[in-house]
């Protein structure tokens, strides 16, 4: 299943989710999906991608421990960053006041498919 229909499924599982990205460590977009234009989305994975990496770095060396998730919720926006392994995470924007869990709980589901297309 490619990675656009991957983060197609996931979207449409998220009530108010606006879109769906996959970066690899260095912040580069791999694919993306959503109702945001695709340079918003870049943008937000990008800087969303770099957020994750120092968090991880300073996670690991504080309490040896591995970062699962990170939501970052702003007065119109909330973040949902989901590491896929050392070199890629999958970042969702969805609107403010929206079910951060339910989203936390399909990216889950979007982790598995998007191991296995890595393989």
């Amino acid at each position: 299943m490619p990675f656009k229909a991957i983060l197609q499924d996931w979207v449409s599982r998220v009530p108010g989710a606006l879109g769906a990205i996959i970066v690899d460590w260095e912040g580069e977009a791999v694919d993306q999906v959503g109702r945001l234009n695709t340079y918003d989305l870049k943008v937000i994975g990008a800087h969303k991608g770099l957020i994750l990496d120092q968090l991880r770095k300073a996670v690991q060396r504080t309490a040896g421990n591995e970062l699962l998730e990170i939501s970052i919720s702003t007065s119109k926006y909330q973040t949902l960053i989901v590491p896929v392994d050392a070199d890629y995470c999958l970042v969702m924007t969805l609107e403010h006041g929206e079910m951060i869990g339910r989203a936390l709980f399909e990216a889950r589901r979007c982790l598995e498919k998007v191991r296995h297309e890595i393989g």
